[in-house]
Formats: C-alpha cells, structure tokens, sequence
C-alpha cells in the first residue's frame, strides 16, 4: 500500500460513508453505481493533496485504478496542482503530459464532482488556445462522464470571455437525457450569462421551446423574474 493510501485510510469515517453513499447515488441502476465512499470530506483531502503534491503518474495511476472515490478524488486534485504548476512556469511539455494522462483516464473519472472539480482546470486550460475537436469526441461518447467533461472544460473558456464552442456543445446536448448533463449545460450557459447577457439571451431566443427543463431553468438563474417567466412558458 502506498503512503499516501495509508493517510487516506487514516481519516475514514464510516457514518459520513454511510450520507455520501446515498448522495452520489451508488445504488444499483443509478449513476454511481458500485463508487466505494470513505466518508472523507473534501478540506481533508486538499490536506492531504498538499503533503503529496508530487506524486509520480504510476502511483496515481494506483490511486485511478481503484473503487475508492477519495482515493480517486486525490490524485485528480493533485494532477490539478501539477497541472497548475507546470502552467504557472509555461511547462508545455509537463502540461501535454498531465492532459493526456487524464484522458487516458477517463474511464475512472466516473462521478460529478471528480468531473467539476478537475477538467475546467485541466482540459479547460489545457485546450484553451489549441485544437478542441477533443472534446467533440467526448461529447459524441455514450459515456455520461465523457459528455460531462466535454462541456465542463468550456468552463475555462467562459471565464476568459471565449463561448463559441461552450455553444456548440450545448446545441449538441439539446436532446440529451441524463438529468445531470441538463444541469451540467445551463450551468455553463448561465456563466455566459453572467459574462454576456446577450449571448445567452440569444441562444434561449434560438432554442429555449426545446431545451429540457432542467437546463432551461439553470440557465435562466440570472435573469430577471419576468424573463424567466416569459423563457418557462413555453
């Protein structure tokens, strides 16, 4: 066992275990099927990010591999520190090694929060002024985490006042079905909202009759009661 799986195991909290498990829906048929929570809260684990912030790619591989979510969740936020790190000193060489590390690990990036939590500040970053066709083929997947990743890395974009593929990717989801990819896409068209109401408002004035209402009704948060009103009755 690694030293960091030690400290991890250190800090397990059955009862927490017990709420997390529901919450992240690990049921049988539900989305998070067969994710194993330690009960763990997330300032922990930036703790314990901290004090291995340097770990090798094999070891948190090991860490990917398994079913424990914390353990998952860690060495995401720690390929988020090096990621950041490598930017901060223009390290493109570290930074196309960290990206494609995380792609090659999609498959165990497999609930909402390791998706929020690590690819606006890895793919969004990364991808930011280069080819995104990647994340066309991720939005193309029948992998509800892929698509998840495909439109949470625009959030990057958003922040640097760049929407035209966070609007493309939200066209492509307009007939989606999974509920948390509605709330994933009025998320991100909300935070165009936020940077340019008339963005936003033009893509509602284009599409609002046959978005889902989840996503209708996210991306709507900032708006003004009345132009919620008018959006909703459709």
């Amino acid at each position: 066992m690694l030293q960091i799986e030690k400290e991890i195991e250190e800090h397990k909290n059955e009862k927490k275990a017990e709420l997390l498990q529901r919450f992240f829906k690990t049921g049988k048929g539900e989305y998070g099927e067969g994710d194993i929570f330690y009960g763990i809260m997330v300032p922990i684990q930036r703790e314990i990010v901290k004090q291995f912030s340097d770990l090798s790619f094999n070891d948190l591989q090991t860490l990917l591999n398994t079913k424990i979510h914390e353990k998952r969740l860690i060495a995401l936020l720690i390929l988020v520190k090096q990621f950041e790190k490598a930017n901060k000193i223009k390290d493109e060489k570290k930074q196309k090694e960290i990206f494609e590390f995380y792609l090659k690990n999609v498959r165990n990036i497999n609930n909402w929060d390791l998706v929020d939590l690590s690819a606006p500040r890895i793919c969004g970053i990364y991808l930011l002024d280069k080819d995104k066709s990647i994340l066309y083929k991720l939005a193309s997947s029948n992998n509800l985490w892929e698509k998840r990743i495909s439109i949470l890395s625009t959030f990057w974009f958003i922040k640097e006042n760049k929407f035209e593929d966070a609007i493309k990717l939200a066209e492509l989801f307009l007939k989606e079905k999974h509920d948390l990819m509605h709330k994933a896409v009025g998320w991100m068209l909300r935070e165009i909202g936020k940077k340019d109401k008339q963005v936003l408002i033009n893509f509602l004035n284009k599409h609002y009759k046959n978005m889902p209402r989840t996503m209708l009704r996210y991306s709507l948060e900032r708006l003004s009661e009345k132009e919620k009103k008018f959006y909703m009755k459709k």
